[in-house]
């Protein structure tokens, strides 16, 4: 089959139809034909030939060119595509190494296969330039609400026509109990799109937190235009979900305006999502504040946070305590997800019994340690004293306060929980001695005594061992495991050694190894300086 004057033209039509019907540059399937063309033509002239096609865009007509390059006498290796200078000098005016020489060649006359070969080319590349349209299109599209078709579903998971192409909904991603047939309408949140060899890969989601707040940027004005802001979003799919509010107009309520005219925004978004039940929370910047809010409806009288383990305390009445967990822990579970912190929910009844637990252990602790009678020991723990280390060292003027103590029984006080804390450094520096303990480590400064017992019982008897902890095996920490968050602790945690602290001293037993320089450790802490006010700016 050569390609004459007649067929000519029916190349540029062939190339346009099919551009058009793909929806790509017909410039691309004119070099996928090009492509085809020139393998067709190597199959006749010889694979070794640099043959290439070149389709005119006006008239359709196709020029076989054989293409020879100049290279230098020593690495020429294929002469039917190369040549040396001096055999350049027949064809060119002052070859150098690197100019081309061009000759035309007759078309060629393909063949059954030469033809399907070349069909199979331009399919390939057409398949190739529609799936980098496809994912060109959808790239910047992740993160949007698109509407779709579904054509099928394959085990569990929904295929949906999106116009350009197709997306997977996956089983996980939908809602539990929702059901679609072939033509159904669809909307779905695009969560990701991905460059594979087989096509784009683009995944939808109907469970997404992001989803709720696309749907509420829809259907509220105020968070399109960005007057109110979704601070959070936490859903159990189908069934519960919580989102945090916040706006930057104080003249606008930012509940009251996700709530729409006799709840219509809310219950619009509530009917795409099969009827899941929307909590709409102001947002405040005091994490006690917020969660109150997030608990809503159960009502709280104390909240307790600790930050350093981002855990918070939440006390609630008696007859609100199944009211602030929910059913099967979901209400408690999604003010977790919403506020970022655990939450552990007592009661006032089982708030009571701890505290007087913990006054009753610090109580006995006083009258064990500093021989004191009960009601003195009470005292002490009634002004606020939790350990030794506070009386022995508190400034003496907070001593004085308590009734009936005067600078001469202050001074006892101090003297007593000064002899009794000697002692104990005394007896655990012996027993980190008999452990093991080395030298370098014993004279590192800012470990206890009773911090260094608890190294060497764990193994860590030198500055070595010391040196290749990493800060959470020291401080403890938390990790996520299945979604749910695990405590590690760590050696020194008992001690109240922050996560900072144990990377500081970790970073000076390096230092004194000579493992890193000062101007690292220096670097390193600018840049986390940095961070910190870029995160902070942001």
């Amino acid at each position: 089959m050569a390609i004459t004057s007649a067929n000519q033209l029916e190349l540029l039509q062939i190339a346009d139809a099919v551009a058009r019907e793909k929806m790509i540059d017909p410039a691309l399937v004119v070099e996928a034909m090009e492509e085809s063309l020139a393998r067709a033509a190597k199959s006749r002239y010889g694979s070794e030939m640099d043959i290439r096609v070149s389709i005119d865009r006006k008239s359709g007509r196709a020029t076989f060119t054989r293409v020879r390059t100049v290279v230098e006498e020593e690495l020429l290796e294929n002469e039917k595509a190369e040549m040396t200078v001096e055999t350049a000098k027949q064809y060119l005016d002052d070859p150098k190494v690197g100019d081309t020489f061009t000759e035309e060649v007759p078309p060629v006359d393909m063949g059954r296969i030469a033809a399907q070969s070349a069909k199979q080319v331009i399919i390939q590349k057409v398949r190739e330039a529609e799936r980098e349209r496809q994912y060109e299109e959808f790239k910047d599209r992740a993160g949007t609400i698109i509407n779709g078709t579904v054509k099928r579903e394959e085990y569990g998971n929904v295929i949906v026509d999106i116009g350009a192409g197709e997306a997977s909904l996956r089983r996980n991603d939908k809602i539990g109990r929702e059901s679609y047939r072939p033509g159904d309408r669809i909307r779905v949140y695009i969560k990701d799109v991905r460059r594979e060899e087989r096509g784009p890969q683009i995944f939808l989601s109907r469970t997404a937190p992001e989803f709720m707040v696309e749907l509420f940027r829809m259907e509220v004005p105020e968070i399109y235009d960005g007057v109110i802001e979704i601070k959070g979003c936490a859903r159990d799919p189908g069934s519960r979900a919580k989102i945090a509010v916040i706006s930057y107009d104080s003249a606008i309520d930012p509940v009251g305006a996700c709530v729409g005219m006799r709840g219509s925004r809310v219950q619009a978004v509530v009917n795409e999502l099969q009827g899941e039940k929307i909590d709409i929370i102001p947002w405040t910047e005091d994490a006690p504040t917020f969660l109150v809010n997030a608990l809503q409806p159960a009502e709280v009288t104390k909240v307790v946070l600790d930050e350093d383990a981002e855990r918070i305390e939440v006390v609630v009445p008696e007859e609100q305590l199944s009211l602030a967990i929910g059913r099967r822990g979901q209400n408690v579970r999604l003010a977790s997800q919403l506020t970022g912190l655990d939450i552990d929910i007592l009661t006032e009844e089982e708030e009571s019994k701890r505290r007087q637990a913990e006054f009753e252990e610090r109580t006995k602790l006083f009258m064990e340690t500093l021989d004191l009678d009960e009601f003195f020991a009470q005292l002490l723990v009634s002004e606020g004293f939790t350990n030794l280390e506070e009386v022995a060292y508190v400034e003496v003027d907070e001593l004085l306060v308590i009734d009936g103590v005067d600078e001469e029984t202050a001074a006892e006080l101090q003297a007593r929980a000064r002899d009794y804390l000697e002692a104990q450094n005394a007896k655990a520096m012996e027993a980190a001695r008999e452990a093991g303990l080395a030298d370098d480590l014993a004279g590192f400064e800012g470990l206890t005594p009773q911090m260094l017992q608890a190294l060497t019982a764990d193994g860590v008897k030198t500055l070595e061992d010391f040196a290749t902890c990493a800060d959470w095996e020291l401080a403890g920490g938390w990790t996520v495991v299945n979604g749910e968050r695990t405590k590690d602790d760590g050696l020194l945690e008992p001690f109240d050694v922050s996560l900072e602290e144990a990377q500081d001293m970790i970073m000076t037993a390096r230092v004194m190894l000579g493992w890193v320089s000062p101007e690292d450790v220096v670097g390193t802490a600018e840049d986390e300086e940095e961070t910190d006010a870029e995160e902070a700016g942001a």
